[in-house]
């Protein structure tokens, strides 16, 4: 948990179950970035898989899913790339893969879950979405759906770099919560 989300339970802006839902975000934040710990940096740019992702794909995807819902939905920031950037539009269908170094790929994704602590430590969690998803027949309720759905995403996403982790090089039980690791 960052020090704005951390800040926020102690001022008591949160409910009980809103901070409960903070903190499994939290740990599902970490729980991806402990099951890549360690890989070479050949691993994490390769796919073991027929889609075709790669773990610094996934990781990415999950920094930008978080930027859209987080910086983009609930805080209503403009995310629009600038309009000199060479930047692909996205494909859902597409593998998960980037050319950036696991350090800078680990860097976005901590800056964009610090920004996002933020947001949500100055937001309750029942207030509407200042911005739009953009799907009109789906747009967020409330604040608290997103961070729900964000869970989701990245718990989803977590079993597969579990898998991948296992047959990149055979390393197994990284994504199991700390107090059910066996003991080292």
């Amino acid at each position: 948990m960052t020090e704005a989300v951390a800040d926020n339970h102690v001022n008591g802006c949160h409910t009980a179950e809103d901070r409960m839902l903070l903190d499994f975000l939290a740990a599902q934040r970490a729980t991806a970035l402990d099951i890549v710990a360690g890989l070479s940096e050949e691993a994490w740019h390769r796919s073991v898989v027929p889609s075709g992702w790669t773990p610094a794909g996934l990781i990415e995807h999950l920094s930008g899913a978080q930027f859209h819902w987080f910086i983009g939905v609930v805080a209503g920031e403009d995310t629009s790339p600038p309009a000199d950037a060479d930047i692909q539009p996205y494909d859902p269908l597409a593998p998960f893969v980037t050319d950036w170094s696991s350090a800078d790929v680990i860097a976005e994704y901590r800056e964009i879950c610090a920004r996002s602590d933020a947001i949500l430590a100055a937001t309750p969690l029942s207030a509407a979405p200042r911005g739009k998803h953009g799907d009109p027949g789906a747009e967020p309720p409330n604040v608290r759906w997103v961070v729900l759905h964000v869970i989701e995403e990245i718990a989803r996403h977590c079993g597969h770099l579990d898998i991948g982790r296992e047959l990149l090089d055979g390393t197994t039980r990284l994504g199991q919560k700390r107090s059910e690791r066996p003991a080292s």
